[in-house]
């Protein structure tokens, strides 16, 4: 089977930060300039939690450099965001007895801005939930999970 030539033929550019690229939500939130409910950060990775989750407890984990695609990342910030998602997901595990797993998801649609979401779950329908994007977040209960999940930074 082949790719169609509309795949094949797009230009291979990395999606690099610079300084003339508008901050993603996601660099405002790193840079401090929009709250939000910090669960790790070390020099390369922030980790927080969605206010409109798959599942309760889900967690960003987000390049600090800001790139619209993980396989854009240089080698050293590939391997620091996934292991910032491991010490995620062992502690979302430990938070989260009651839940068969924890999940995975990179996917890089709404935001130019490469993230991985991290979340507990026991079921096929757990994990393809789809949130109410349009929902008010309930800070006070974010706040709460935040304090279980939080973890010493690194940096």
């Amino acid at each position: 089977m082949s790719w169609p030539a509309s795949t094949t033929s797009l230009p291979k550019k990395r999606m690099r930060y610079n300084k003339h690229m508008q901050d993603s939500i996601f660099t405002k939130i790193i840079k401090g300039e929009i709250p939000s409910h910090k669960v790790y950060e070390d020099t390369k990775t922030f980790a927080f939690l969605d206010i409109h989750p798959v599942q309760p407890g889900m967690v960003l984990v987000v390049p600090r450099v800001q790139v619209a695609f993980a396989w854009d990342l240089t080698d050293e910030d590939y391997r620091a965001l996934m292991a910032t998602a491991k010490k995620v997901a062992l502690k979302i595990r430990q938070v989260f007895p009651e839940k068969t797993h924890v999940g995975m998801q990179i996917e890089g649609l709404d935001i130019a801005h490469a993230h991985l979401k991290i979340f507990p779950f026991s079921t096929p329908e757990e994990f393809h939930n789809h949130p109410d994007m349009n929902a008010e977040p309930d800070h006070n209960a974010l706040a709460v999970v935040a304090d279980k999940l939080r973890m010493e930074d690194a940096a």
